[in-house]
């Protein structure tokens, strides 16, 4: 079936022709890349073939139907949210949270939508280059070498280069969020598991058009669903990123973020410690521009976007000399999707002093973003007293502006009681693409294809004929050798870490005690 792509036009007519034009279509589907050609090869397949080209004519006719009363009033252009004709490279510091958001939310901001969207899709990237099959020798590791990784994900125009892979060790309390291989003869370190990368804009046409230097940070999730909240301790622990024992974390993502493991290649330094020297030494080779750093992640990672975005700023490695006496900051900024909560109120209120700005996407049926704090949050009204007066030890706030989603105003999307939906990250990007304000109707404006709603889960309604988790590699990655065998190629090594890290990472901690001085 042809790819379910619908644009922000005003007339929903040609919307509904474009559906009924799908259905005489011979064009493979772009849901995958490795597509399969319809061409029967005998009578009975050809029979097969018919049938279901009439089954699939049938539901696209069905899909025209539904897509036709969501968008037969898209001329009351008071319903959807204005286009910003205003360039990015204009705007980027209010679109990137300067203002946290004021007046961009309702109505949505039509280049914030864009923003949330392709920051959202750099964090999907994690997930769909992960090998997180047990039966495989690589699992637990990026199916991709970095210097091939956005060119894999079809994402390789879009301005950016991979500098670093991230990786965390599994030897922790969470042993639901870890994959590891039960396969024989794994290659792969029994200690680490891949967690995301960092990537630069280096095209200078998408610098211009960004109006900066954006420096990405993206962390993945997990491919568990509610297993690995299970393993949370719900204890926090004090951060220690600066000498004040009262700003608190969960003890499950600081450990994650910080634990390291010496006699593995891979985990010989924390993630913590890889984040800030990469940072530090893109801050370096780039000084004297105007940067961005955005961080971003879905799940669990979130939970590390936020984690890594406050450490960030507590080692004041956002702060740089121009050369002039004059010390500029490097903005920084979180996408999070769909995220627990990660420390107390004094943790909230320090990243909001340090001037993080957060941008939380969540789906309001989704239990993850209710977790940890259940008793004590940021909606309690004593909060603030029972964490100083009485030091309640599961006390949790959200940081940031959230960016309410409801995916039961969505006609795409099915009922269903499986709460891996909810909490899907592509149906998130959807809701996204969807939205124009709390009380404005949903209608898609951007040119995603909703057939990515079913990549990873069973959300999309039946009749518009996408099968559920459809999303693997060809073959399972198997190929056919030159004597006709079927065979899982060998990947190239992988870099653990460059040579440079330790050095740079020394930097970071003085420069950071240096700073700490002038503050």
């Amino acid at each position: 079936m042809a790819s379910l792509q619908y644009s922000s036009l005003k007339n929903p007519t040609h919307k509904i022709q474009t559906l009924q034009h799908v259905t005489s279509s011979s064009s493979s589907s772009n849901i995958t890349t490795k597509t399969r050609k319809n061409v029967p090869p005998n009578k009975t397949s050809t029979h097969n073939y018919k049938f279901q080209t009439n089954k699939r004519t049938a539901a696209v006719i069905k899909m025209a139907a539904t897509l036709s009363s969501s968008l037969e009033t898209d001329h009351d252009q008071d319903e959807l949210s204005p286009e910003d004709h205003r360039p990015l490279s204009q705007i980027w510091r209010e679109i990137s949270g300067e203002n946290n958001w004021q007046n961009l939310l309702d109505p949505m901001n039509s280049h914030l939508r864009r923003e949330i969207i392709r920051y959202g899709e750099m964090a999907q990237a994690c997930y769909d280059s992960f090998d997180f099959d047990p039966n495989s020798k690589y699992c637990g590791t990026c199916k991709y070498q970095g210097s091939h990784f956005f060119e894999k994900l079809g994402m390789a125009g879009r301005g950016y280069t991979l500098t670093r892979f991230l990786y965390a060790t599994s030897n922790i309390n969470l042993p639901n969020f870890f994959q590891k291989s039960s396969a024989a003869g794994s290659v792969w370190s029994p200690h680490a598991n891949w967690m995301g990368y960092v990537a630069v804009s280096t095209d200078e046409d998408e610098v211009r058009r960004l109006g900066r230097r954006d420096v990405v940070v993206a962390w993945r999730g997990t491919v568990t669903y509610l297993e690995w909240i299970h393993d949370l301790k719900d204890i926090l622990r004090p951060a220690h990123f600066r000498n004040d024992p009262s700003i608190k974390i969960e003890s499950g993502f600081f450990d994650l973020y910080t634990s390291k493991e010496k006699t593995c290649n891979y985990c010989a330094f924390s993630a913590r410690e890889q984040v800030l020297a990469e940072l530090r030494r893109i801050i370096q080779r780039y000084s004297g521009e105007n940067l961005s750093i955005t961080i971003t992640g879905h799940s669990l990672g979130a939970s590390l976007a936020l984690l890594s975005a406050y450490d960030i700023a507590e080692m004041k490695l956002n702060i740089v000399d121009d050369g002039q006496e004059i010390l500029n900051k490097i903005p920084i900024t979180v996408f999070s999707f769909s995220g627990p909560r990660v420390g107390n109120l004094k943790f909230k209120e320090r990243c909001e002093e340090l001037g993080i700005k957060v941008l939380r996407i969540v789906n309001v049926h989704d239990k993850v973003p209710t977790v940890p704090g259940i008793i004590a949050n940021e909606k309690f009204q004593y909060q603030k007293y029972i964490e100083d007066a009485i030091s309640f030890p599961w006390s949790y706030a959200h940081v940031g502006v959230e960016l309410a989603l409801d995916h039961k105003r969505s006609p795409f999307l099915k009922k269903t009681s499986d709460l891996r939906c909810a909490h899907n990250l592509e149906a998130h990007l959807h809701l996204v693409d969807g939205y124009h304000g709390k009380d404005r109707r949903f209608c898609l404006v951007e040119k995603r294809d909703i057939a990515l709603v079913n990549k990873c889960c069973d959300f999309l309604k039946g009749e518009f004929g996408v099968p559920p988790n459809w999303w693997q590699d060809e073959h399972k990655g198997m190929v056919r050798s030159g004597d006709g065998r079927w065979v899982l190629p060998e990947r190239p090594r992988v870099e653990a870490h460059p040579a440079d890290t330790a050095h740079h990472f020394e930097q970071v901690i003085k420069y950071a005690r240096a700073k700490l001085e002038l503050f």
